[in-house]
């Protein structure tokens, strides 16, 4: 099965554009999960530093010590582990070897659009 950038760009979307408080409380349940996920040597272990630092920046946002992010941002991360999350998605996860190339597709995405946001929280990060 061949998915383009347009499809995981428009499931992206489709899933952060409905992201509630609630959802963000649910990340932080299934954390284990979703580690699980990224652990390892899979399409998604490349992306552990950036899913611990994440995690961290929803963290402090949800507790309100880090407000400069645009709730939008906020969204596509929540979104993005989410869709992690999701074992049905354009490729079910239970798909030997290619059940998690879309995610790990949508992690790289969601990378990439918040990336400003990212080395902004970093930079805030490291003078506390």
């Amino acid at each position: 099965m061949k998915f383009t950038k347009k499809d995981i760009q428009n499931e992206f979307d489709k899933k952060s554009k409905k992201v509630t408080m609630e959802d963000i409380n649910k990340i932080f349940q299934k954390r284990k999960e979703i580690e699980d996920k990224f652990s390892g040597n899979g399409p998604l272990g490349k992306f552990w530093s950036e899913l611990k630092l994440l995690y961290e920046l929803v963290n402090d946002y949800r507790k309100g010590v880090y407000r400069e992010i645009p709730w939008k941002s906020i969204t596509f991360i929540v979104g993005t582990l989410i869709y992690v999350l999701t074992p049905i998605d354009l490729i079910p996860d239970f798909i030997a070897v290619f059940g998690l190339s879309d995610d790990a597709a949508v992690v790289a995405l969601c990378l990439k659009v918040i990336n400003e946001d990212l080395q902004t929280y970093k930079q805030w990060k490291n003078k506390y």
